[in-house]
């Protein structure tokens, strides 16, 4: 099953209740920026095509998400659909993730932080560049409030085993929590699209949870 292409953007939609570049953000920005009502937050790093940032506001709009993407045509494309269901409780990011959060998110904000299918960056010279790092761990530990939730999902078994390893030295996040894998009911009844490209090539997904104590 092959990637598919982008829907093209609505040149008449606006996106800029839904979307913003992390370049253009001012050292005094606050996630309150972004949404009209103060709500639990939920993170999401790496939004991709956001079809979770679609659906979870959508199911739950008495939370805000939060959607952080550094490809800037994935990042506007994620918020045109946040933008042609007028989403208020969803919002857009475009850029460095792990930036916005070590310097914009404050502590014991989040309720809950999403990490699904990040780049596994195969060659060994480039491990250091994955999402799920120390420093990374570090900044989640500090911004959830307790009892908030890290989910972390892979189809790289490699990338699954060492990020649990990571995760085992912080005995502040209780885990991994198992997580079944649920039978879809339609074509967008999965977490995400990768996710759903996955297991329809029957492709192993690797999914934990873990929990701030």
């Amino acid at each position: 099953m092959g990637r598919r292409a982008l829907r093209k953007l609505n040149p008449t939609l606006d996106l800029s209740p839904y979307y913003a570049e992390i370049e253009d953000l001012t050292d005094e920005c606050t996630v309150a920026d972004f949404f009209t009502q103060q709500q639990p937050l939920e993170i999401e790093v790496g939004s991709g095509k956001g079809l979770f940032m679609q659906t979870a506001s959508v199911d739950h709009p008495e939370r805000n998400f939060l959607g952080i993407e550094i490809a800037r045509k994935y990042a506007k494309h994620c918020a045109s659909r946040l933008a042609r269901q007028e989403q208020a409780n969803a919002f857009m990011l475009q850029g460095d993730a792990l930036g916005f959060i070590s310097k914009h998110i404050a502590n014991n904000i989040v309720a809950a932080i999403h990490v699904y299918f990040p780049d596994p960056w195969w060659k060994a010279r480039h491990r250091k560049r994955r999402v799920m790092n120390e420093s990374f761990v570090t900044d989640i530990i500090r911004c959830l409030i307790p009892n908030g939730i890290l989910h972390f999902w892979t189809d790289v078994k490699e990338y699954f085993d060492v990020t649990l390893e990571l995760l085992e030295g912080f005995p502040e996040l209780s885990g991994p929590k198992a997580v079944e894998e649920k039978t879809a009911k339609h074509d967008l009844d999965y977490r995400t699209h990768f996710e759903r490209r996955m297991r329809k090539n029957d492709i192993p997904v690797y999914r934990s949870q873990f929990i701030l104590s």
